[in-house]
């Protein structure tokens, strides 16, 4: 089998760490780390509404920014990571494809991890710098965390074919959700999915679902008993089994011709079901372990609830998502100019055309946004000269109003004194 791309990476770094020891925990446990436990996944409410949020996170425009730290400008840097971030960070995914697998692995297992391949550039004093070609999202069965006699930390990644591969931890993107019981991991104190709470309503869901399965098809099958009032052997009975089907099949009037010898008394079958808020309960529980809603969740929901469902569920994953790649991705020098990852989301998408208009209307006036920034927004293409920024003439510099009020002022106070103005 030949392996390509992250693994061709990936053979240099399977060096032994000398005198390498696991890394203390502050509880005392040893940090080795087995993905996953009970499969949540088979549920087809958990899968569509991790669908959802990948979906919905796959939209975003990561980019490579850099903020000045005098006025705060934001300006996008078009290096190699930009263009990774933009086009596509590795050769087997696009953009969208990457940000909805890292999405799935942290509502899945908690814990994603990002490996960004790098070639060295050389600088002076034996320095180097780092020019990426690749951000490839890992799929480890084990995950252990080392440290040299130095206290640096590593991590120590086995795949399906068992070989382990340790790098240095700080050159990991690690996307951590529910970061708080383990030291190293996102998830309970074994850094696995707490999922013993979901795993009982998915328990619950799945048992009413085969209940309703089994009722419906007895309402189907036990019709009625075919009682035989004489004393047959098996192969009789089969025999007058098969003649009564018979006459069931031909009974298109619906009545059906019986001799003497047998009887036939029809069974009542009234299956009963859970009631309908019992059901939806119990989907909303399943649903509230992903921060969804059960109007997000069928496709018909409001802009209030939307915007609900982003500012609770969607946000907080966006800027937890862009510190992660910023803290890995760049030096300390780098972060203290400004540089960052940040993954915008695509502004008035989700906006009624009613709110979308009165929003773009306010911007506009203020200067906010250009006329090809307004096309956007409705969804349609940029034309040549429509980058420019209009105003409204009703509206002026606070600055300016400062001074114009001021000056008024001093007029009407030599006024008053009686000084020609």
């Amino acid at each position: 089998m030949i392996k390509i791309g992250i693994f061709n990476f990936l053979s240099s770094a399977k060096k032994t760490i000398k005198n390498a020891k696991y890394a203390k925990m502050m509880n005392g446990y040893t940090p080795m780390f087995s993905q996953f436990g009970n499969n949540v996944y088979a549920s087809d409410i958990v899968q569509n509404a991790i669908s959802i949020i990948c979906n919905d996170m796959s939209k975003l425009c990561p980019k490579h920014i850099r903020i000045d730290p005098n006025n705060e400008m934001q300006t996008v840097v078009n290096d190699e990571l930009n263009r990774l971030l933009k086009f596509g960070p590795n050769p087997l995914m696009t953009t969208s494809d990457f940000i909805s697998k890292i999405v799935f692995q942290y509502e899945y297992n908690k814990n994603p991890f990002i490996y960004p391949t790098y070639e060295k550039i050389p600088l002076d004093n034996n320095k180097y710098k780092r020019y990426y070609t690749g951000l490839w999202p890992l799929n480890p069965t084990n995950v252990e965390f080392l440290e040299d006699v130095t206290g640096k930390l590593f991590v120590r990644f086995y795949f399906a074919d068992g070989e382990p591969y340790t790098l240095p931890y700080e050159d990991i993107i690690h996307w951590r959700k529910d970061y708080g019981l383990n030291d190293f991991m996102g998830g309970d104190e074994e850094g696995k999915p707490n999922n013993k709470g979901l795993l009982k309503l998915l328990n619950a869901n799945d048992t009413i679902i085969q209940g309703m399965e089994i009722g419906v098809k007895a309402s189907f099958t036990v019709k009625g008993i075919l009682k035989i009032n004489t004393m047959l052997d098996d192969e009789k009975q089969e025999e007058e089994r098969k003649k009564f089907e018979v006459k069931m099949k031909n009974a298109e009037n619906g009545i059906l011709p019986i001799d003497n010898k047998s009887d036939y008394i029809p069974l009542k079958i009234d299956p009963k079901f859970i009631d309908k808020d019992t059901m939806e309960f119990i989907d909303n529980r399943i649903l509230a372990n992903y921060g969804v809603s059960r109007p997000i969740f069928n496709g018909d929901f409001t802009e209030e609830q939307y915007q609900a469902y982003y500012e609770k569920k969607l946000e907080p994953m966006v800027i937890s998502l862009g510190r992660a790649f910023t803290k890995t991705l760049f030096t300390q020098r780098q972060l203290e100019i400004g540089h960052e990852i940040i993954y915008y989301q695509q502004g008035l998408m989700y906006m009624n055309t009613t709110n979308k208009i009165n929003a773009v209307d306010i911007l506009t006036r203020i200067g906010t946004l250009t006329d090809n920034q307004v096309l956007n927004a409705f969804g349609y293409p940029p034309f040549e000269g429509g980058n420019v920024r209009k105003q409204s003439l009703n509206y002026i510099n606070r600055d300016i109003a400062d001074q114009y009020q001021l000056q008024k002022s001093v007029v009407k106070g030599k006024g008053d004194n009686g000084e020609q103005s």
